[in-house]
């Protein structure tokens, strides 16, 4: 049985070279595994469930056909795609999981995350996470005209971009305790989680005598990243973008 990771597409009709690597992975290589996990950040922002677009239809109507031929598909959503909701699960039959969700696999307990919740140092994008996850003000902005919520969200990426620049490394890297208190929470000896960008498998000391892995999903930006495990065995690999193929 084989199963998918994948986070941090970022999909934007100014990165067109993404979504045609992700459509076709979607129509090809998903097509022949068990479950294909979405670990936030699938849009570069997910302005509402009601907006229709060449990028935003297009890739639904991927996932849907995804999930037609027999594939299972979930999502966690990201801090950018965190206004996915139950018009895009029902158009994709996807399903949206929480913040944290264990999984067993090939008899391991997994916990899977976007990975943002992690990132405790960095205050001031954990106040602004709290903030845009109140209902009632996501309940709002859905409300607001299409052209309002589309010049909203890319002034927020010019902010989230320039305070970014100024933020250090550490900062913007998960806190390992935090790491370490979910996956004793949850009883996990690996966790997934995309976020930070940085692909890697790191080990994490769960106590005196146990190691744990926790796996870190790249992003799409310079290549695909794809976490494929199969039967027990998992490895972190790429995908070339389908110009670089020709």
């Amino acid at each position: 049985m084989t199963t998918l990771f994948i986070s941090d597409l970022h999909l934007d009709e100014r990165r067109p070279q993404i979504t045609a690597l992700f459509l076709h992975f979607l129509a090809t290589e998903a097509r022949q595994a068990d479950a294909l996990y979405i670990l936030g950040d699938l849009f570069e922002f997910w302005s509402g469930d009601d907006i229709s677009n060449p990028l935003n239809d297009s890739v639904q109507d991927g996932l849907k056909a995804l999930t037609e031929s027999g594939v299972k598909c979930f999502l966690v959503k990201g801090n950018r795609d965190f206004l996915v909701s139950k018009r895009f699960a029902k158009r994709t039959n996807i399903t949206i999981l929480g913040d944290y969700t264990a999984i067993e696999l090939d008899g391991q307990k997994v916990l899977l995350a976007h990975g943002d919740t992690f990132c405790t140092l960095d205050e001031k994008y954990q106040a602004f996470r709290t903030a845009v996850n109140i209902p009632w003000r996501q309940t709002l902005f859905t409300c607001l005209p299409i052209f309002v919520r589309e010049a909203i969200a890319d002034k927020i990426r010019g902010k989230s971009k320039a305070g970014n620049q100024q933020k250090s490394m550490t900062i913007m890297d998960v806190t390992e305790s935090e790491v370490i208190d979910k996956m004793q929470e949850y009883q996990c000896d690996i966790l997934i989680h995309g976020h930070t960008h940085k692909p890697n498998i790191h080990d994490v000391s769960l106590s005196s005598d146990k190691i744990g892995k926790r796996i870190v999903l790249g992003d799409w930006f310079e290549q695909g990243s794809v976490l494929v495990w199969n039967e027990g065995q998992y490895d972190l690999q790429q995908r070339a973008f389908l110009k670089d193929l020709e």
